[in-house]
């Protein structure tokens, strides 16, 4: 059983970038450094879209070929799919392996209708390294970030429900949290929240030092000694 974290905590994550999470990380959980992000770039096509903070909804995909099952049985898989999306805690980010090969992303799951219907039952968003389309009639404020953008959905069906899979090498089970931004995706180790909201923001001073000095006029490799020594005074 998964703890859901507070309202304040999500906020908390949300209002910094997934690159800061990361930065993060770093500090809270070292072995991570490496791994536990995306490792290959996932476009993010929908404009003004925030970081979001969610729950997995794992699940994968094919579009090349058509499935071999029965309308009736494909209607009840698909239904099963939507159960586990709607599943608490929310919100939900779902994350979709296209299981297609080299030809993942053929058929697009993600449009209008999905970005629509994921969002009324709790979702924030996708990443998914097969396609979506329908850019311009996406659910407002629905988050997306996918391998690439094509025109049609082919045979695109839902194949497994709530394992693990792996998006642009990122490993993600049902039920991990993730934090997502256009940069990408990291996912954070349950119980590691409150530290990780608190090395971002030690990590966000130290930056503004840094960031501050570099956008004073005149700003030299001395003025640059000086920030980085105020720098490590801030714990």
């Amino acid at each position: 059983m998964v703890t859901a974290l507070s309202r304040s905590e999500f906020d908390a994550l949300a209002a910094f970038d997934t690159p800061t999470i990361c930065n993060a990380l770093e500090l809270v959980v070292p072995d991570r450094r490496a791994l536990g992000f995306n490792r290959r770039p996932l476009l993010a096509p929908v404009a003004d879209t925030k970081p979001v903070v969610g729950y997995a909804r794992t699940a994968t995909i094919r579009a090349r070929e058509p499935h071999r099952r029965g309308r009736e049985e494909a209607r009840e898989l698909r239904l099963k799919y939507y159960a586990h999306v709607a599943e608490e805690p929310h919100p939900g980010i779902v994350v979709m392996q296209d299981v297609d090969g080299p030809d993942r992303g053929f058929g697009a799951f993600w449009g209008e209708v999905q970005s629509n219907i994921h969002k009324a039952l709790g979702c924030a968003g996708v990443i998914t390294d097969g396609s979506i389309r329908d850019i311009e009639a996406w659910a407002p404020g629905f988050f997306a970030l996918a391998g690439s953008v094509m025109p049609s959905h082919a045979h695109v069906d839902v194949v497994e429900i709530g394992g693990t899979v792996s998006v642009a090498g990122m490993i993600v089970a049902a039920n991990d949290l993730v934090h997502a931004d256009r940069h990408g995706a990291v996912v954070i180790p349950h119980g590691t929240a409150a530290k990780i909201i608190a090395a971002a923001e030690l990590l966000s001073h130290r930056e503004k030092v840094l960031l501050d000095a570099a956008r004073k006029p005149g700003f030299s490799i001395a003025d640059l000694r000086e920030a980085f020594s105020r720098m490590d005074d801030i714990h």
